[in-house]
């Protein structure tokens, strides 16, 4: 077997975020490109059928029967003969060895299922008993369906799933374009100290927009395996440095800790992440999961940056730097007073350094105000 195909082996799950990190691992493993892949398209293609668990351990020992122990080389053509036996194929978790063919499996019956034929509803119990992932060719319906750990997902055709992903692909561009409209706006207003939670929310709410678009894309690169290369190369071009301003924002703008409300940064970014699509809409529920009180007279309260944001955007500057900056300061617009000399006296910041920092903030500061009103 390929590599790739032994890194993308999928294991068993553990909750659901284990769930969830199975299923990609199992697509992956799955995905056009990989000798498993060409073997499931050439027992479709030749109209046989088949049910193969991808994963041995005892729990999957003692639910065979009959059937032959091989322990042979996984190929593409050996799955393809060997689904031509009556009964399942086991393959070994790494999916380099067949380990047994034509088996009879005997799960618990006692498993609910919603599936109705045989050959699904044996795949969707042991996928459910054994914590394996398990694939179903379905010799009169003409697909193949992934079961893992009681989720069940067709394997479609890759063109299908390219025109999904260039749609949405399309749809993140726009996103991006409108998150970067809003983010210049953003830094021309700390610049002058004119921020509002309004304008803060306004970007947290198009930095989460764009991760989650983001987040579908790449289900659709797992899936598209080999040919999803140039729409990876395009994601990740397009979401360069939006997972790092996504915490930055936040570091920025999360509120100060008081006796009646507090939210660490940690918090403030699992809040976003929780918000529904549709609640994501609403600026005041984007204010609240940032810790303010999302009400019409906060949203357009007065806030000042800590400078994070904008210190990151100076070349060279390391985040220990930076977070010291932060401390000593107190806030962007004393970080832009500051001078040469009072930017030395933050520990590690020397001359060469601070010169650095203040070329650095000027620079941005007049290139942030042109963009605004030019």
């Amino acid at each position: 077997m390929a590599a790739n195909d032994r890194a993308a082996a999928p294991g068993k799950s553990g909750g659901s975020a284990g769930s969830d990190g199975l299923m990609r691992a199992s697509l992956s493993a799955v995905a056009p490109g990989t000798s498993l892949r060409d073997g499931l398209e050439r027992v479709l293609r030749g109209n046989t059928g088949g049910l193969i668990v991808l994963g041995f351990d005892k729990s999957v020992e003692t639910m065979c029967t009959g059937g032959f122990v091989l322990d042979v080389e996984f190929t593409a053509t050996r799955l393809r003969e060997l689904c031509k036996l009556d009964g399942g194929i086991v393959i070994s978790s790494d999916l380099s060895k067949i380990l047994r063919a034509g088996v009879q499996f005997v799960p618990d019956a006692t498993i609910p299922t919603e599936e109705t034929g045989t050959r699904h509803r044996t795949a969707d119990r042991i996928s459910k008993q054994v914590g394996f992932p398990v694939v179903s060719v379905s010799q009169s319906m003409r697909l193949i369906a992934l079961y893992v750990d009681g989720q069940r997902r067709v394997l479609e055709d890759s063109a299908a799933i390219l025109s999904r992903a260039n749609q949405a692909l399309a749809t993140l561009e726009r996103y991006k374009l409108r998150l970067d409209e809003v983010a210049g706006t953003l830094s021309a207003l700390e610049i002058e100290d004119l921020v509002t939670v309004r304008d803060v929310s306004a970007v947290a709410q198009r930095l989460e927009m764009v991760r989650r678009i983001a987040t579908e894309i790449a289900e659709y690169v797992v899936e598209l395996g080999t040919d999803g290369r140039l729409l990876a190369l395009q994601l990740d071009e397009l979401i360069a440095g939006v997972e790092p301003e996504r915490e930055l924002v936040v570091r920025d703008y999360v509120p100060e800790p008081t006796a009646k409300r507090s939210r660490t940064v940690d918090e403030a970014l699992s809040e976003l992440d929780a918000l529904s699509h549709a609640e994501l809409l609403e600026l005041s529920t984007v204010a609240r999961a940032l810790g303010y009180t999302g009400s019409p007279e906060t949203l357009d309260s007065a806030v000042s940056p800590r400078g994070f944001r904008l210190l990151a955007k100076v070349p060279r500057l390391p985040g220990a730097i930076i977070d010291r900056l932060v401390e000593h300061f107190g806030g962007l617009q004393k970080l832009l007073a500051a001078s040469v000399d009072d930017l030395q006296t933050v520990d590690g910041v020397g001359e060469a350094r601070a010169r650095s920092v203040r070329e650095g903030l000027s620079r941005l500061a007049e290139s942030s105000i042109l963009e605004r009103y030019v």
